[in-house]
């Protein structure tokens, strides 16, 4: 009984983690680009990830721009992201992964070579 009580212990922490939301913006970029373009149309919604394992200790950095960027780059003419919710990652005992989460909608500018016909 009490090896079964503890197995199933530790498979809970194993397997518990914690995602904490960091922010939430109407409008976010890490991409330099005109903000007075009347040609701005709403993307699909994306999600943007910078991961990184865990084994005793972190294997990396995550960094949440780069997260930010993985999501803009899910369209070659999206600029920047509108309802975004950045969430911190942390899935680890031991062994497990940390990291960013960026998710909202793409903004995508037609005005840049060959955008014109997205929306």
């Amino acid at each position: 009984m009490k090896k079964a009580f503890f197995v199933a212990l530790m498979g809970a922490v194993l397997a518990s983690g914690c995602t904490v939301r960091v922010a939430d913006m109407t409008v976010a970029s890490t991409k330099n680009y005109n903000l007075n373009s009347s040609k701005f149309v709403k993307g699909k919604r994306v999600i943007g990830e910078d991961n990184y394992p865990v084994i005793l200790f972190p294997l990396g950095f995550p960094n949440i721009k780069t997260a930010m960027d993985d999501a803009i780059q899910k369209d070659r003419c999206a600029v920047g992201l509108s309802d975004v919710v950045m969430t911190s990652v942390n899935h680890s005992f031991i062994f497990g992964m940390i990291g960013y989460r960026v998710e909202g909608d793409l903004i995508i500018d037609q005005t840049q070579p060959g955008c014109a016909s997205k929306a």
